[in-house]
């Protein structure tokens, strides 16, 4: 009988350890992207419909957004545009027109996302000798054929009344201080009136 009971107590010696230890906690991944507020970054309103824009011209920036992908490195600058909706009238956005104006008043118009993987695919591919004695092509990946650049891209057609829309917008240039963006094409869904342009400074 005795025997039973040390063994009993052994048992419950053992569960009450593996209750008490803790599995180390799992290694924390990395934060999903989520944008702000029109209002958090350098805006402009209009009535109840704020744009807010944030260049992504850092590599630490780029990361939460594009992970080992910077796009700056390839000439490509990222802005990040918010449009918020706080009025009663649905926006259609499906023909948004942006333009990055330098401090010099030059003017950059924006890539479309779906073209930004061709912007450096004119380099000439590397050549060596084949075994054979002929020419082989060696072709290297285009870093910027990434999912994140489409995906991350700006694709609203319409925001209803009350919400809001975000994504990425494309600028084969560097960005520099005293720069703006100049945004046209947002309109009333119901009337197809246009809202007036928007160009907010990025300080």
């Amino acid at each position: 009988m005795s025997f039973i009971f040390n063994r009993l107590a052994l048992m419950l010696s053992i569960a009450a350890l593996c209750c008490a230890y803790k599995a180390p906690a799992a290694e924390k991944k990395d934060e999903p992207f989520r944008p702000q507020p029109a209002a958090r970054y350098p805006h402009q309103s209009q009535g109840k419909v704020t744009v807010g824009i944030d260049a992504f011209s850092t590599a630490e920036k780029a990361k939460t957004a594009f992970g080992k992908l910077d796009p700056n490195r390839h000439g490509v600058l990222p802005v990040l545009v918010v449009i918020d909706n706080g009025g009663a009238k649905a926006l259609r956005a499906g023909s948004l027109k942006l333009e990055y104006i330098g401090p010099d008043g030059s003017r950059v118009a924006a890539t479309p996302a779906a073209d930004v993987k061709y912007l450096s695919g004119t380099r000439r591919p590397n050549v060596m000798t084949g075994p054979t004695g002929r020419p082989k092509v060696l072709r290297k990946k285009n870093p910027l054929n990434a999912w994140e650049i489409e995906g991350r891209a700006f694709a609203a057609r319409m925001i209803p009344p009350g919400e809001s829309a975000s994504g990425f917008f494309y600028f084969e240039t560097r960005h520099l201080p005293g720069s703006r963006l100049y945004l046209t094409g947002l309109e009333e869904a119901d009337t197809g009136t246009p809202l007036f342009y928007f160009e907010v400074p990025f300080e």
